[in-house]
Formats: C-alpha cells, structure tokens, sequence
C-alpha cells in the first residue's frame, strides 16, 4: 500500500475516534473531575499499547543507540502537551457543550502552518491556507455565527487548541529523529498519565468507587482515543506534513458535532450541516492539491 495513502487512512481513522470519544468525555465526568479522568483515559491508553510496543519495538530499540537525554526532552514535552490538551479539553466540557468544545479545538488547524513555518521554516503547501479559512468559516457556522455566547468553556478550548497545536508540530519533529510511533504512543500515554494525576490529587477526591462508576466512559476514551487513536496519529504524521495533518484531524469537530446529535440530542439545523460540509471540502481540497501538485514541500 501507498505509505501516504496508509497515513491518510490513518488520519482520517484517528479524527473519527476523537469525534466520537468527546461524547464519552462528556459522559464520564458525573462522578469524578477532570484531571482524574484525563490520567485515568492515558493510563489505560498506556496499557492498552505496552504488549504492541514489547511485540513490535523493543527488541528494536534496544538495539539502536540514540540520544537518551534529547529523546527523554521530546518525549516529556509532548506528554506535558497531551496531558493538558485532554484535561483542558475536560474541564471546556464542564462548562459548554460538546460542539462548542470540539469546534473550538479544532482552532488548532489554524495554529498549525503559523508554527510549523515560523519556527521551524517548514514550507507548506499553498492549498493549506484557503484551506484554513476554509475551516475557520465552516467552524464558525457550526456553532451558529447568529447565536454565539463566550463562555468560559469556549474560551478554555480555544487555548486547549494551542496544546494540540504544538503537540502536531513536535510529533513530526520528534519522528524525524526517533522512528518509532509505538514507542511513542506508548509513553507519552504513560508520561502524560502521571501529568494528569499530579493537580488531581492536589484538587480532585480520587476514589476508586467513583472511577469504577466511570468505567465504560474511561474505557472508550482509554483503550480507543488516547491508545489506538494516538497510534494512529502518529503513523499518519510518518507521512504527511504537519499543516495538512491537521486539517484532517479537523474532522473530529465535524463527527463530534454529529454523535452529539444522534447521542446527546443536540441538533444540527441547517447552517451546522453547511459547516460540516464546508469543512469536509477543505480536507478533501488541501489532500487533492498536495497529492497531485507539481511541487512537494517539505
């Protein structure tokens, strides 16, 4: 198979857990707080990929010789990144709904390119930035430009949108240097676990009693979007550019919006469905003129 067909199918996989996993995010909150089920869904992410990295890459990295303390860097930085994207993104949920939450995460796609040139001189392809209005304006028809109330929720995911924004950047950075996906799924679940926890023992009741009453919710969350969903994240940045990346991953917004409709009941009138469709063409438009343009960048 096509190595850039295999991530884009990656991609696309990985912004469908994510959409669908927001409603288990809003679910999984009536009994414990935000930070306890951020750890709890990475912890469980960890686990869930501790046999696939001991099956596929261990014996692999035991063999290579590498920079430990600049490899150790990168893999905290984005464990710190992960870890308070999700919590962010769970105390946002607390306090708006799941579309606001998800439309307003997928600012990222905005943040993207400006990082990735900037401060790294990544060039990007022209495609991506009508791409990026593209989105920004179908975003903004999905939480309805006529009725829009800032609240603090909303202004919680527009930030949380810069966590996830770096946190693209550095994986694509971070792979140039260290190939191994697995690896890295698997620990910066482990690393950013142990972020989570850290302000949920300081502001959160931790009771087992509670977490169990959580369990499906966690499980969801924990097994598919934070361990299979970052796998597949990472073996869809293997291949592709970190700006066109995250115009995909933008279709988590569009199929949270979705499920929180068939779900939650929360319902897309007209303008929403525009937005979604707005935002379906600028994924399909910046992957059409990347894979078939003259030039390649990056």
């Amino acid at each position: 198979m096509n190595k850039r067909l295999f991530s884009l199918g990656c991609a696309i996989l990985c912004s469908f857990i994510w959409g669908s996993a927001f409603i288990a995010q809003d679910m999984g909150m009536d009994y414990i707080g935000p930070f306890t089920f951020s750890a709890g869904r990475l912890f469980l992410g960890f686990i869930n990929l501790l046999s696939i990295f001991l099956i596929f890459e261990f014996k692999k990295i035991k063999k290579i010789n590498f920079n430990f303390k600049k490899i150790s860097a990168y893999l905290i930085l984005i464990s710190f990144l992960l870890s308070y994207g999700n919590s962010l993104q769970q105390l946002a949920l607390l306090r708006t709904d799941v579309a606001n939450t998800a439309i307003y995460t997928i600012l990222y796609v905005i943040i993207v390119p400006f990082v990735s040139y900037f401060l790294f001189s990544n060039k990007t392809h022209w495609s991506v930035w009508p791409s990026v209005l593209i989105c920004i304006f179908g975003g903004l028809l999905l939480t309805e430009i006529d009725d829009v109330i800032i609240r603090f929720g909303d202004a919680i995911a527009v930030f949380n949108a810069f966590f996830w924004a770096f946190h693209i950047v550095l994986i694509s950075k971070f792979l140039k240097i260290f190939n191994f996906p697995i690896t890295i799924a698997t620990f910066q679940c482990l690393i950013g676990s142990i972020f989570a926890l850290m302000p949920a023992i300081v502001f959160e009741n931790i009771s087992l009693v509670n977490i169990g009453l959580e369990w499906k919710e966690l499980m969801y969350a924990g097994v598919l979007s934070s361990g299979v969903a970052f796998l597949l994240q990472i073996y869809a940045q293997q291949n592709l550019n970190p700006a066109p990346v995250a115009i995909i991953f933008t279709l988590e917004g569009v199929w949270a919006a979705i499920f929180g409709w068939i779900i939650l009941e929360q319902y897309l009138n007209g303008i929403k469905i525009t937005g979604i469709a707005l935002i379906l063409i600028a994924v399909i438009f910046s992957q059409i003129t990347t894979i078939y343009g003259k030039k390649k960048y990056g």
